[in-house]
């Protein structure tokens, strides 16, 4: 919980510095107006030996554009309790160095509407801190499970997952983590944080620790934890 608090505070302090203009969730995330963005982090994570994103915190982590907004703590991008290890460039086992992802609500906002529509179709993305229209239900950042953990940024579809919408629609696109007996951490747009316990058993699945889990998949009887992070993603335009 704290490493997210954090994290949203640097979020918010970033901001506060660039007239109220939000880090992206990803490379080419929409402007603010006329006003570039940038993203958060850069680095793709793998398991993939000797992939310098995974285990060098000066390769991505140090050049955040919240760097010292985190007081340059690589820690807290990264949950105590994620095990995930890598080889290194010696093919040495070093930890990977990042389990915190952004909700692509701050990006492209490509998978709120499950059909990888840019500008999230139907639902709302944040450029600037002004537009966020929930803070307290506005998730920023999160955990992401290590075999889903890739680029900086987390997916969670919308469409299916609505009030409205009939039952089995709902789609794990990013699996969140549940590291901590079945939970995962999320931090909000208010700036609280909150530990979630997960009901289904299919987002919570065991970590395998190679990356080859499928993504993008029904979310069966995890469809009311979709319901609650849909919930928690964004509003409709």
């Amino acid at each position: 919980m704290n490493n997210g608090r954090q994290c949203s505070l640097a979020f918010r302090l970033y901001s506060d510095d660039f007239a109220d203009v939000l880090v992206g969730a990803m490379n080419n995330s929409p402007k603010a107006g006329s006003v570039d963005r940038v993203n958060w982090i850069t680095g793709t994570l793998n398991f993939t030996p000797g992939n310098v994103a995974n285990y060098d915190v000066n390769n991505d982590i140090a050049k955040s554009p919240m760097w010292r907004h985190m007081g340059k703590n690589a820690k807290i991008v990264k949950c105590p309790a994620d095990n995930a290890m890598v080889l290194d460039n010696l093919n040495k086992l070093a930890p990977r160095v990042r389990s915190i992802s952004m909700s692509q609500t701050f990006g492209n906002g490509e998978w709120l509407d499950g059909q990888g529509t840019s500008l999230g179709g139907p639902y709302r993305i944040y450029t600037k801190g002004a537009d966020i229209v929930n803070p307290s239900k506005t998730i920023i950042f999160l955990d992401e499970h290590p075999d889903s953990i890739n680029d900086a940024a987390f997916a969670i579809q919308c469409k299916g997952a609505q009030p409205t919408d009939g039952p089995f629609q709902e789609q794990i696109i990013d699996f969140p983590a549940s590291f901590h007996q079945g939970a995962c951490g999320f931090s909000f747009a208010d700036g609280h944080s909150e530990v979630h316990k997960w009901r289904g058993s299919k987002i919570q699945p065991p970590a395998q620790y190679t990356g080859t889990m499928p993504l993008n998949v029904p979310a069966g009887d995890s469809g009311v934890d979709v319901r609650w992070m849909a919930e928690r993603a964004t509003v409709k335009k």
